[in-house]
């Protein structure tokens, strides 16, 4: 979305990259005043209430101004960039916009600018990852802090002509810049630490959270011995040992924005609008286990993504077939039950931005390996940050595999739309009664909640039951699917 400001700058405007999203928040700029840009470039990266999602340039150019800060939500259709397609004197950067710390000549080479497409900033799970997505800064900070530096450099130009005044002989050679991660440097920042005047307790000379707060709790200490005085060059403070985790502060208020303000409020309207049930099994699923060991070494699911949710996951396919009436949704304003005639199955997520739900469109119509196959296109795409807005919308039932974290089982909540979840707890060897004789058998518990104004007892109960029959005797999924 852009517009034409004059004949050669045109404004490039915050999209609805979503299906009826009005705002969105700029996670990282990947240009800056004075960048030339190409066509489909992509020039920052920002988060809505479903995704995070990269936007390109759709022309050529060089950057004329950035209307917002990282960290700023910004509506939708508001002008963002500023480009002169003609290719002009770039003009210096906003107030509004993230400025550049001034770099002293002796200072190392800083790393290079991103240009084009870059990896995507925000990870998912455990998945190991270089990239790590750079915090929100706070409004109040970076308006204070870009006034200041606005200030400075309108007074250095004011004095662009007059005569640079010698050097004294005895000058201190300039230090390098400390050694910090961009957490660190934010959390010094917000706290009006010098990170020059901090010292390092981390590997390699790097600066820490601990070296920060121990910091501000020496700054106290010094500033009270010291005795009244004419002004003199302040000398750094030894700061005390690093404090541990429980000892740096007493409360973290964290900004509830995009995904997480999204899946709260979603979850807040679901408990209290959808009648929750939740029913329990625990079953014997040692045969499941041995088949998905079996299924590893099948030619046909070579290189696929092979484990006990894949099996689960079939099964639960297999008893909504069975019972489709569970495949459902209400219509609130028609007072209608909605029947879907198709299974787009959502597997919950739990990232580091908040739960994210992206579901397998027809799911039921996909074999066991095009089923794996989705299974690790979702799950890759999710870790590299790369889910759409369309991934996740449009789900009719939802698993949610707690077992991962250890857990035996939940009562999870509905996701909206939606008429069942099913919970999948650790999976344990455990002692089992098998063919009259207690044996150790790997045993887990699942948990389906449905909505109880269009799924009743009897046919909640029957899907719980075929899955569990299934898990127990997975050949069921040929006789039965």
């Amino acid at each position: 979305m852009t517009t034409m400001t004059d004949a050669s700058v045109r404004e490039f405007r915050m999209p609805d990259v979503g299906e009826g999203l009005t705002e969105a928040e700029i996670l990282k700029w990947y240009v800056q005043p004075g960048d030339t840009v190409t066509d489909g470039q992509v020039v920052c990266e920002v988060e809505t209430a479903k995704a995070a999602v990269e936007l390109p340039i759709p022309y050529d150019g060089v950057v004329r101004e950035l209307r917002f800060a990282e960290g700023t939500t910004v509506d939708v259709g508001t002008a963002i960039i500023t480009v002169d397609v003609a290719g002009g004197a770039p003009a210096a950067p906003s107030a509004s916009a993230p400025a550049q710390e001034p770099v002293p000549e002796s200072a190392p080479e800083e790393e290079p600018k991103p240009q084009g497409r870059q990896p995507v900033l925000v990870g998912y799970g455990v998945a190991a990852s270089s990239t790590k997505r750079r915090p929100r800064k706070g409004p109040e900070v970076t308006v204070a802090e870009t006034a200041v530096r606005s200030a400075v450099q309108s007074e250095l130009n004011g004095h662009a002509h007059a005569p640079a005044p010698a050097a004294p002989a005895d000058a201190p050679e300039k230090r390098p810049r400390p050694l910090a991660k961009p957490p660190v440097r934010k959390l010094a920042k917000d706290l009006g630490v010098d990170l020059a005047t901090v010292t390092p307790s981390g590997p390699d000379g790097v600066i820490t959270r601990e070296d920060v707060h121990a910091a501000v709790a020496a700054a106290p200490e010094a500033a009270a011995a010291a005795p009244e005085a004419p002004a003199a060059p302040a000398v750094p403070a030894v700061p005390a040992a690093p404090l541990t985790s429980y000892d740096t502060a007493r409360e973290t208020r964290v900004p509830v924005k995009g995904v997480r303000k999204a899946t709260a409020a979603a979850m807040v309207g679901s408990a209290f609008t959808a009648p929750h049930v939740t029913e329990f099994v625990t079953v014997d699923v040692t045969r499941t286990m041995k088949l998905v060991e079996e299924l590893k070494q099948d030619k046909e699911m070579q290189g696929l993504r092979v484990n006990p949710l894949l099996l689960i996951a079939k099964a639960l396919l297999v008893a909504i077939k069975r019972n489709p009436d569970i495949n459902a949704s209400w219509d609130e304003a028609n007072q209608e039950i909605v029947l879907k005639h198709y299974v787009n199955l959502g597997i919950a997520a739990a990232t580091p931005r908040g739960l994210i739900v992206p579901n397998i469109k027809d799911a039921q119509a996909k074999t066991l390996p095009q089923l794996a196959e989705a299974l690790g296109e979702l799950v890759s795409t999710a870790r590299d940050g790369r889910t759409s807005p369309a991934a996740m919308q449009g789900g009719t039932v939802t698993i949610t595999n707690v077992g991962v974290f250890g857990i035996d089982t939940g009562t999870p909540i509905l996701n909206p739309g939606e008429a069942a979840i099913l919970a999948v707890g650790a999976i344990k060897l455990q002692p089992w009664v098998h063919k009259g004789k207690v044996k150790p058998r790997q045993v887990t518990t699942l948990a389906l909640s449905f909505d109880h104004r269009l799924v009743d007892g009897e046919l909640g109960s029957k899907v719980l039951a075929d899955i569990a029959a299934i898990l127990e005797q997975p050949k069921r999924l040929i006789t039965w699917g």
